[in-house]
């Protein structure tokens, strides 16, 4: 089984992901995951993304394709995987389908969570960090015992730059310029299941579930 999961940031498309991993036995495959796996072992992938990230660029989509293309040739794929994170543009999705046709393989199906703008400003906006152990909190959904601090070492928590509610709607309008010819892509080929992405995870992962007919 191979599948595509799409959505927006805050969807909840990781959580996703490690519970259909769980329950299909295949592997989860995020590219955030493969760029910090790359960095840590200091392969030449990782010290081309280090570089680039550095000098404050976007990984471009050659260099994210040779990455996809080093993880799908490793044995724990052969039952099938989950991508989560990729593709994120028409360009890699085309990438994507000639790599597959040359290993003999196709994708199932393309899972599109949706959720709406202000719920996911709303999950976002709310995340606050310990800047010591990396513990993440909810001001509302998973608050501290103690508002504004952590639970493990007292650390006064942070929100990062990224969840701030202006900088959630610019990441929510990249997300819809890149995605929304992407899902189009997919769709033309009947690929694409859209999942509410709302409610607990258990029935969000029932849904998905029943989109795939398993």
């Amino acid at each position: 089984m191979i599948l595509i999961l799409l959505g927006p940031p805050g969807a909840g498309k990781g959580t996703q992901a490690k519970l259909l991993a769980q329950q299909y036995g295949v592997p989860h495959i995020s590219t955030g995951d493969m760029f910090r796996d790359h960095k840590a072992r200091g392969t030449p992938l990782g010290k081309k993304i280090q570089a680039i990230m550095d000098a404050g660029g976007l990984v471009t989509d050659d260099v994210t394709n040779e990455m996809v293309k080093d993880r799908l040739s490793q044995p724990d794929v052969a039952p099938g995987f989950i991508l989560d994170g990729y593709p994120r543009t028409v360009n890699q999705a085309q990438y994507l389908d000639l790599l597959l046709r040359s290993l003999g393989r196709t994708i199932d199906k393309v899972v599109s969570y949706e959720v709406a703008e202000e719920t996911v400003i709303e999950r976002i906006s709310g995340r606050r960090s310990c800047p010591k152990c990396g513990a993440v909190y909810h001001v509302s959904q998973n608050p501290p015992k103690r508002s504004g601090y952590c639970d493990r070492d007292v650390t006064p928590l942070v929100q990062r730059e990224d969840d701030k509610p202006e900088n959630v709607r610019k990441r929510m309008q990249e997300y819809g310029t890149k995605t929304e010819p992407l899902k189009r892509f997919y769709r033309e080929r009947g690929l694409v299941a859209e999942i509410e992405g709302v409610g607990t995870p258990e029935g969000i992962l029932a849904a998905t579930r029943k989109a795939l007919g398993r």
